[in-house]
Parts: C-alpha cells; sequence; structure tokens
C-alpha cells in the first residue's frame, strides 16, 4: 500500500511546469540566437566575380573532372593512380569547403584564424601536390600500361595540369594578399 500513494505522488512530481516553462524558454532563445547568427552570415556574390573566386569554381568543375575520370577506370590496380585520386579527392573537397567558407563570408566570424596565412599555405601546398600529381599522372600514361583507360587517364592528367597551374595564381594572389596582411 505504501508504494501506491508514493507512486502517485511521485507521478505528480514528474512533469514540473516550471522545468518545461524553462526548457522551452531555453529551447526558444537558442533558437532567436541562432537565426539572429545565421542572418548575420552574409552571402558574398561578389567573391565569384574576382579572379581567386574564378579559380576556385575552376578548381572545383576541373577538380572533379580530374577524379571522376580516373574513377571510372581500372585506377586502383595502379598505385601511382590512387595518388593522383588522392591528392584529387582531398582539394576538391577542401577548395568546396573554403568556397562555402568565402561565399558565406563565415572568415569574418572567426577572426581568431590568420584567413590570410590559411590561403596561403592551402593553395600553396595544393599547387605542390597537384603538380606532382599531374607530372605522376603524365608519366604513368601509356598505351602499353592499359590501353582501355588510356583516354580517361591522359584527360585527367591534362585536367591535372591545368587545376595545378588554377591552384598556382591562387597561391599567388594569397601570398601578395598574405604579404599586405604582414606588413600593415
Amino acid at each position: 500500500m505504501e508504494q501506491q500513494p508514493h507512486e502517485l505522488h511521485h507521478h505528480q512530481e514528474q512533469p514540473p511546469r516550471p522545468r518545461s516553462h524553462t526548457v522551452t524558454t531555453t529551447s526558444s532563445s537558442f533558437t532567436v540566437n541562432f537565426s539572429s547568427t545565421s542572418s548575420t552570415l552574409a552571402y558574398d556574390r561578389e567573391f565569384l566575380k574576382t579572379l581567386p573566386g574564378i579559380l576556385m569554381v575552376a578548381e572545383i568543375v576541373l577538380g572533379l573532372l580530374v577524379w571522376t575520370l580516373i574513377a571510372g577506370t581500372e585506377y586502383f590496380l595502379y598505385p601511382v593512380f590512387g595518388w593522383v585520386m588522392f591528392v584529387a579527392v582531398f582539394y576538391w573537397v577542401l577548395t568546396l569547403f573554403f568556397l562555402i567558407i568565402y561565399m558565406t563570408m563565415t572568415y569574418t566570424r572567426i577572426p581568431q584564424v590568420p584567413w590570410t596565412t590559411v590561403g596561403l599555405c592551402f593553395n600553396g601546398s595544393a599547387f605542390l601536390l597537384y603538380l606532382i600529381a599531374a607530372i605522376v599522372d603524365a608519366c604513368a600514361v601509356t598505351k602499353e600500361l592499359d590501353s582501355h583507360n588510356y583516354n580517361s587517364w591522359a584527360a585527367s592528367s591534362f585536367f591535372a595540369f591545368v587545376v595545378a597551374s588554377c591552384y598556382g595564381g591562387n597561391a599567388y594572389f594569397s601570398f601578395v594578399s598574405w604579404r599586405s596582411r604582414t606588413l600593415q
């Protein structure tokens, strides 16, 4: 008998209204804060009209071509094409990530990050590794290796050189931006 009144008493205390109201208030204030922060994220259409923006879009489109041309073949039989795939996919994903950061102007919301240095390191490493991948890709493409995949690998090699030059251009712009920031 003692358990039933205790359980009834427990059920009466379980849904306390103030706690429920507090959770709702916290939740709604979080929603208000979230919506106010997301509304301050701008969309920078002008970035795509700049030369670094155009190069970044070219890196994404042509980088996609590089790795899809290789992915459509039996590249996994040849480690050299695995390296090219790694470089192409790795920098494609990161470039997409940086495009989103620049388009939404997220970099203005995170001033602790030295964005000019990050951009210089990213574009410089992308240029260097893409250039190595393009050279390795071009050296590995022979009809004797696999005549069935020859055209796809040759095309991927060509586009890898184009993407490397795009990253080289953005590395130059990043260096100019970094240099002007360090001189100030």
